[in-house]
């Protein structure tokens, strides 16, 4: 490497030395990212040696994806240089990560599209047409604070609505994509008035019984779980008990052979989310994996044991 005898180089002899073009020295000049030490008597830019290794780093930040911006950042601080870096590439990290997660899921709806039947092939593009890659769960939680009562505390809202909303998965498989299109249709769906839009047990509750309500079907639903995961058949049993009790706190009324009779009655004429629970579990069930137990087949199972209950003590 050679200097002029002023030792300044011309810009096309630092773009030789860069290894790049005149056009990218230029234009990184005319972002300020690259000072000139002086001008010719003709006008001319001329630069200094340390101009090289400044280049080199600039265009290195740009093979990273860094927009001008941020590498302005960091080539122009001095005793904050490398924090600077680190916020620099984190934040291209987090911008790259977003836009190959939704990369996933478009090749994912992609597939989705390819692989079905062709008389199938228009329904599918209407369906995963209208949900976003990677989807928004937005419109799913307002969907669960329309249904929810509506003097429920924030905070046992928000437990409900950390377990009801599912995240998409990062890499979704077609199914999955077709499960969340499918989900996503039936929460924005317009409500039939002919159909009751929420529980009876929503009636009664103010902020106190909601709370109560639904802390103690969770706690139910956690007791059924193992039961589903081992396959057993609904019975009478610890978690049917916290489950009914759940119900006649709210009542305020006692748990009664009576009592529990009658909440049979009304739980199998309440609305059902069974298609809702069911989406749920194959967008969150991994692969090859049997369902996980949701909230939606745990009451089916705690229902199943409690009309087995009543019906034997009605025999």
């Amino acid at each position: 490497m050679t200097l002029p005898p002023e030792g300044l180089w011309s810009i096309g002899e630092l773009a030789e030395h860069a290894g790049t073009t005149v056009k990218t020295v230029r234009f990184y000049s005319e972002q300020g990212l690259l000072p000139e030490h002086a001008r010719s008597s003709g006008g001319h830019r001329r630069y200094a040696p340390a101009a090289l290794e400044r280049l080199r780093l600039i265009r290195s930040l740009r093979e990273l994806g860094l927009p001008v911006s941020e590498i302005g950042r960091v080539v122009e601080e001095r005793a904050g240089a490398q924090a600077v870096l680190e916020d620099a590439v984190a934040g291209q990290l987090r911008t790259l990560g977003s836009r190959l997660r939704a990369l996933r899921w478009q090749e994912a709806a992609l597939h989705l599209v390819h692989e079905c039947p062709p008389e199938e092939r228009a329904d599918r593009l209407r369906l995963v047409g209208s949900v976003g890659a990677p989807p928004s769960t937005a419109p799913v939680a307002g969907f669960w604070r329309g249904w929810l009562p509506p003097r429920m505390s924030a905070a046992a809202r928000a437990a409900f609505l950390e377990v009801a909303v599912p995240q998409p998965p990062d890499d979704p498989t077609p199914a999955q994509v077709l499960a969340f299109a499918r989900l996503y249709a039936l929460v924005t769906r317009p409500c039939s008035d002919a159909e009751p839009s929420q529980p009876a047990a929503h009636e009664k509750a103010g902020a106190r019984e909601s709370a109560l309500l639904y802390a103690g079907l969770a706690e139910a639903y956690e007791l059924a779980y193992g039961d589903l995961r081992a396959g057993r058949t609904p019975y009478a049993g610890e978690a049917l008990d916290c489950f009914v009790e759940t119900y006649a706190r709210v009542h305020g009324l006692r748990d009664t052979p009576d009592f529990r009779r009658g909440l049979a009655g009304q739980l199998a004429v309440d609305p059902r989310l069974d298609g809702y629970w069911e989406l749920v579990a194959e967008l969150t069930t991994p692969a090859g994996a049997p369902p996980e137990p949701t909230p939606g087949s745990a009451h089916d199972w705690l229902l199943a044991a409690l009309d087995a209950q009543v019906g034997q003590a009605a025999a």
